[in-house]
């Protein structure tokens, strides 16, 4: 888009008034829910491995087509993105992963995944989304029909990217370099959230930092195979590789300072056939985690430093063979932007249910890569987490810190890694489209407006005198701006205290008793947030009503509010192998939920 359509619309909107107008949005929430429920239970039905994604991607399709999105498949690989064009204004890039991983579930979920595919070396495996990316796009696809069922309120283009292959982290550059930005535009600011083991309904953000590069070796060291009875006339490469593998530990204790974080696992070793057999090679997975590019670039170097040293000193008949399979690099958060995201998240959800992490995570993401690191004009991006974590399951996790509490619930990459459904699906759509809403405004005549030469940090934008329904600025004035947050050159200045021995009760006291109601934007204390063990959960009832018609046809009429706000759900009777028929929303809009009542249990982190 031209110079002149970006400068016409404010970089940040106001972080109230976004909550105000993300509120009228969120209204229709109600409407599409089940879908995007079902559509979530159908995905986690059917995973997919890294490249293998069609099922997911012709579903994906399909959504978007029918949300009014122009759509494109295909694009490095099974990649699907979807743009629509809603006036002047900034180009926002929203992305979820789509692929699962090559394991067996064991959640005991009702809908847990059965199925198997042939991995990338010809072998059958199960497979499981035990990584949250079946809420990553369920999550998409219902914010992207929210937002074109709501074109009034914003102004911009939206770019929907449904991504294949983070697993293996060269999705992000597969798309690219397929011309991503190229065929459909540069984006102004790309925003991405991912599920992690925090209590479900948290959101939790990070400037700078957020998760750590990643590097994958593959090693294959030699020598002389033989009969087990005469080691004497072989080279053993089980001895060679397991030498490599105790001499790799001394590489984070010995070579690498305390004050840096590093990670060297050996994650697969592969040699021989038969017990008396010695064979003539040896074979070797390793990863590799960091913070800075330099400590990485330390410990690659150590690795092949190692790896043939080892080899030279078993007399090896070969030169090993090092080589890099997988590289991403650092998740580092726009922080200016990570705090206008962050605080518009604080005035929708509230002030206790988004925290700032203290601390990166050692996991890795390709997502920095829509970024484009080394360009000499980068995109700036925001990536954040949604809690998915049942509140039961964290209560009776061990530890009275929240470090000790996550270390003993299943996270991510888990067979039992089960997100509390229905609280983490809410706060993922109420994430996602607040974020996106911080960038494509409060209303679409916010368009027309002049950027100033150097705004404040959260520059309000009022509404002209056609308010489309919204309070005039006499009637709502609009909130004074927050303090200004100095912007960190370095963004070692925006880490923070360890809370790794913090207070629980203080990080997860309850809300104060004014923010149990309803706020100015009309969310409500607590929405998509956490709630008791026990308790009904707001807009709706966890678990399938088993009663209901299994033979309903898809994306029909949506089921009564129960008393208590609730929907009885059935089952999707999608069997494996057909896609899933991903309906509009149907009907007039459905109100958002209900404040908590006075008998209600207090909501909880």
């Amino acid at each position: 888009m031209s110079t002149k359509a970006v400068d016409a619309v404010p970089h940040a909107v106001d972080p109230q008034r976004v909550a105000d107008h993300g509120s009228a949005v969120m209204r229709l929430v109600e409407e599409i829910f089940p879908l995007v429920e079902g559509f979530y239970v159908d995905l986690h039905k059917n995973p997919e491995l890294s490249h293998q994604e069609k099922r997911t991607a012709k579903a994906v399709a399909e959504w978007l087509s029918r949300a009014g999105y122009e759509v494109e498949t295909g694009i490095g690989s099974t990649g699907v993105v979807g743009v629509l064009r809603n006036g002047e204004g900034p180009t926002v890039l929203l992305r979820a992963d789509m692929d699962a991983l090559p394991m067996a579930e064991k959640t005991g979920l009702p809908y847990a995944s059965t199925a198997h595919a042939v991995g990338p070396d010809g072998a059958e495996v199960p497979i499981m989304h035990a990584c949250g990316h079946d809420a990553h796009t369920a999550c998409l696809v219902g914010v992207a029909d929210l937002l074109s069922e709501s074109r009034d309120h914003w102004s911009g283009t939206l770019m929907i990217v449904a991504q294949p292959a983070e697993e293996t982290v060269d999705g992000a550059s597969g798309m690219l370099a397929d011309g991503l930005y190229e065929r459909f535009g540069r984006p102004d600011i790309a925003l991405a959230q991912h599920l992690g083991p925090q209590p479900a309904g948290m959101v939790a953000h990070r400037a700078g930092v957020m998760m750590a590069a990643s590097t994958t070796l593959h090693v294959r060291v030699f020598g002389t195979g033989g009969h087990a009875s005469q080691p004497d006339t072989t080279v053993d490469p089980v001895v060679l590789g397991a030498n490599i593998v105790t001499r790799l530990q001394t590489v984070v204790s010995r070579e690498t300072s305390p004050s840096e974080m590093a990670v060297v696992t050996v994650g697969r070793f592969q040699a021989g056939s038969a017990a008396n057999i010695i064979p003539d090679e040896a074979y070797l997975e390793i990863n590799t985690r960091a913070l800075n590019d330099h400590v990485a670039g330390r410990l690659h170097a150590a690795i092949e430093r190692i790896v043939r040293a080892e080899a030279a000193a078993s007399g090896a008949p070969r030169e090993p063979e090092v080589t890099v399979v997988q590289q991403t690099g650092i998740t580092r958060n726009s922080p200016p932007d990570t705090r206008s995201v962050a605080s518009a998240h604080r005035a929708y959800f509230g002030d206790g249910y988004v925290v700032d992490l203290p601390e990166p995570f050692s996991g890795s993401e390709d997502f920095g890569e829509f970024g484009l690191p080394g360009d000499p004009n980068p995109v700036p991006y925001v990536f954040w987490f949604v809690g998915a974590t049942p509140h039961d399951v964290w209560e009776a996790a061990p530890g009275a810190t929240p470090y000790e509490k996550l270390a003993g619930v299943p996270s991510n990459h888990s067979p039992f890694f089960a997100p509390d459904r229905e609280p983490t699906l809410r706060a993922g759509l109420g994430a996602l489209t607040i974020a996106a809403l911080t960038y494509l405004g409060a209303a679409a005549n916010a368009a027309a407006e002049t950027r100033q030469a150097e705004p404040a940090a959260f520059e309000p934008v009022l509404p002209a005198a056609d308010t489309g329904g919204y309070p005039s600025e006499a009637q709502h004035p609009a909130p004074a701006a927050p303090a200004a947050v100095p912007a960190a050159e370095d963004p070692a200045e925006d880490e923070v205290e360890s809370t790794q021995d913090a207070d629980m009760a203080v990080l997860l006291a309850e809300e104060d008793d004014d923010d149990s109601g309803p706020r100015p934007g009309g969310g409500y204390a607590g929405y998509g947030g956490q709630w008791d063990s026990g308790a009904a959960a707001p807009g709706g009832r966890p678990g399938w009503d088993s009663g209901a018609d299994p033979a309903a046809e898809p994306g029909g009429p949506f089921p009564e509010p129960s008393d208590d706000a609730g929907y009885d759900l059935a089952p999707p009777p999608y069997s494996q192998g057909g896609g899933y028929p991903a309906g509009p929303p149907q009907g007039s809009p459905v109100s958002a939920p209900p404040p908590p009542g006075p008998d209600d249990p207090p909501y909880r982190l």
